[in-house]
């Protein structure tokens, strides 16, 4: 079968796969892992490779725009110790205890080697959990925890990797040499991000869809090969690059793009998640043939030993610091910035067994280089690879098809604060809506306050607004929308409500938008 044809049946397997996942509420990563897992065992199956040199760029990037885009600074900033504890102590112990039983499993491997192998399993994706908690109605609070701590992660994780995979490169690991060059790296990533927001962002805009979503891909993946071409942080500079452009780019770009564009991203990122649980699927086939049958059982329970690690090392972590901040509330009360809901030891163990591995790890580990710099091959290539997919895999398996039952039993529950959220700004919203009519006497404008009106009158009492379509007032409704839009805009740069909230509000103005101008009004 050629190329073409396999991708195609690849593509449309993983399609299907990602339907029985969402049927059975499962994430779809778990049975993309098991197909890649398949995958070499087929008859006359493909045996594609990579550049490892492309394979973050390619696998990543897209990935972490498409998230950052949708990270709520508010909710971030309000959870900032949880989610830094998890991005930096449980990333950092995650490596440690993995290079120590590396180590103690093949005391030949050296620590640069070791460390590298820790920070590829260590960053946990949080889209698997959060596909799974958005359908059961997890707590909100604990919902932003992971997915701050999904986007942050990578970063640390990636930047320990860097610092490993040069020091086995060049021969040697120093913390006294790794440590500013760590740091000046952050700092570095992080302001060249957020100055190439604001330079690029006036520059990019174009008002046709195609041109748009190309320039859009084009600078995700320039400015990745940019950041890392000069020793930054890849992760870094375009986490900052896409979370400023959400704040400044996303509210003015008109609603014809942004649902299409929305839609697009959104079908990359899940053809880039197969992708990486095919390739790296395809390069467990070979290097399983290689091995003799006592290699098999020793890289079996290498990668089991190494999987029971990285999920212990991550509950030892989170009850850990869980315990410590319920005994200082107890002591000292418990005062958020707003209301949200308390840690609990169930929260902790839902946290925990949240830690599925995913993309980046496979994607870190496929870019390790094939050979050093003299043409050796590198260190344990084949048994970092195999046990990077073995991880992803047992934990995709394991705790993904676990987790459901699980936040079933714990009983997880809150007073859903995006719905509340949601009510308060759309009032708001459509209150401006229907202030920006002004006293426009016309049949059209009646008819709009009086439908602008019920809706405020329906969420002041808590229900759901019905969006009357086919009323007129084209061109005065797409006035009193951009008058609600501009409303919850302010709410959210305000912070009075987060990003979740908004985008339901921000989708429901672009179609609205866009069903007016259907009716014939200029766009």
């Amino acid at each position: 079968m050629q190329t073409f044809e396999w991708i195609i049946v690849l593509l449309l397997g993983a399609a299907l796969l990602s339907a029985l996942a969402r049927r059975l509420g499962v994430p779809y990563p778990a049975f993309l892992a098991i197909g890649g897992a398949l995958i070499p065992f087929l008859p006359n199956s493909p045996e594609w490779t990579l550049d490892p040199h492309l394979a973050l760029t390619l696998f990543v990037a897209p990935v972490l725009v498409d998230s950052a885009y949708d990270t709520s600074l508010r909710d971030l900033r309000d959870n900032w110790i949880p989610v830094a504890g998890l991005v930096l102590m449980a990333v950092g112990l995650t490596t440690l205890t993995v290079a120590l039983a590396a180590r103690w499993l093949v005391p030949d491997m050296s620590w640069a080697v070791a460390v590298a192998l820790g920070a590829i399993v260590a960053p946990p994706d949080a889209a698997a959990a959060t596909a799974v908690m958005r359908q059961v109605k997890l707590p909100h609070r604990l919902l932003k925890i992971l997915e701050g701590e999904s986007l942050l992660n990578d970063a640390s994780a990636l930047l320990l990797y860097k610092l490993a995979v040069m020091a086995v490169l060049g021969g040697g690991l120093s913390l006294s040499s790794g440590a500013p060059v760590f740091l000046l790296t952050v700092f570095a990533s992080v302001a060249a991000g957020y100055v190439l927001a604001r330079v690029l962002t006036p520059a990019t805009r174009f008002e046709d869809f195609p041109t748009s979503i190309i320039v859009q891909f084009a600078m995700t993946f320039g400015i990745w090969i940019a950041a890392e071409a000069v020793g930054l942080s890849g992760i870094l500079t375009i986490v900052v690059y896409a979370m400023t452009i959400a704040n400044t780019r996303g509210p003015s770009m008109p609603a014809r793009l942004r649902v299409p564009v929305y839609a697009v991203w959104e079908a990359v990122v899940f053809i880039l998640n197969a992708m990486a649980f095919v390739l790296i699927g395809m390069q467990i086939g070979p290097i399983w043939e290689r091995l003799t049958p006592d290699m098999r059982d020793n890289y079996v329970l290498f990668a089991a030993a190494i999987l029971a690690v990285v999920i212990l090392t991550r509950f030892a972590w989170v009850m850990s610091y869980n315990k410590l901040i319920r005994w200082r509330i107890e002591r000292y009360g418990f005062h958020p910035p707003r209301p949200m809901a308390r840690p609990t030891r169930e929260g902790a163990i839902m946290i925990s067994w949240a830690g599925m591995r995913g993309i980046v790890t496979l994607a870190a580990a496929f870019s390790i280089p094939e050979v050093l710099r003299d043409g050796s091959p590198f260190p344990y290539r084949d048994l970092i690879l195999f046990t990077a997919f073995a991880v992803v895999f047992g934990t995709l398996v394991l705790q993904g098809l676990t987790l459901r039952p699980l936040i079933l039993w714990l009983g997880l529950s809150d007073n859903d604060p995006v719905g509340q959220e949601v009510r308060y700004a759309r009032t708001q919203a459509y209150k401006a809506a229907v202030a920006s009519i002004g006293e426009d006497d016309s049949l059209a404008a009646k008819l709009l306050r009086k439908e602008y009106g019920a809706i405020v009158e329906l969420c002041e009492v808590g229900g759901e607004p019905y969006q009357a379509a086919g009323m007129p007032g084209g061109a005065l409704r797409l006035q009193a929308i951009a008058a609600a839009r501009a409303r919850a805009i302010e709410l959210r740069r305000t912070f009075v409500i987060g990003d979740d909230a908004y985008h339901v509000l921000e989708e429901e103005f672009d179609w609205a938008e866009l069903s007016a101008v259907g009716r014939g009004e200029p766009a």
